[in-house]
């Protein structure tokens, strides 16, 4: 791992080789961090996702698991999908699928050569997961994940109280 850094801002204007949206299992926009996103990249975005085959009626992108398309209108190469767990009060397997979201996203930015990827919160919005819960497993995922090639990891948080608890959990 080459540097993992926490900061408030925009994940859309990143300056990355890739961002990583936290989607829907369609793959067809949605609010929060997904629909900023398809805003900021324009209607090209939609057209790539839903060209994406289907693994089941109405998903293209199974929970834990990661897609790439172009980044289109953003400053980012690509977009990495990924879709986190909703919260069920944590007896459901959450932790082990948002910690698949991160490894899956990683794993997908290294196939494609990729060195600079920007996490927001995953899961931490409408899906209702826990802040500190979330960040924990986020950080911990990323610390874990090995390649061969050094990758930047920015997470992108929007607002202090999460850019806080990222960097507590960074400096741990």
């Amino acid at each position: 791992m080459a540097h993992i850094t926490a900061l408030q801002g925009d994940i859309t204007r990143c300056d990355v080789d890739a961002i990583v949206n936290a989607a829907n299992e369609a793959m067809v926009g949605g609010g929060g961090v997904d629909g900023a996103i398809h805003r900021a990249a324009g209607p090209d975005l939609l057209r790539a996702c839903r060209a994406l085959p289907l693994v089941r009626p109405g998903v293209r992108c199974p929970t834990g698991s990661a897609r790439i398309t172009p980044g289109f209108g953003l400053p980012a190469r690509h977009v990495i999908h990924t879709v986190g767990p909703v919260w069920r009060g944590g007896q459901s397997g959450e932790a082990d699928l948002l910690a698949a979201c991160y490894r899956s996203s990683l794993d997908l930015a290294a196939e494609h050569a990729l060195t600079s990827l920007a996490f927001p919160a995953i899961s931490c919005g409408v899906f209702g997961y826990p802040h500190a819960a979330a960040v924990a497993v986020a950080v911990a995922e990323v610390r874990a994940w090995r390649a061969d090639m050094p990758m930047d990891v920015l997470f992108c948080c929007h607002d202090p109280a999460l850019l806080a608890l990222y960097r507590a959990a960074l400096a741990a």
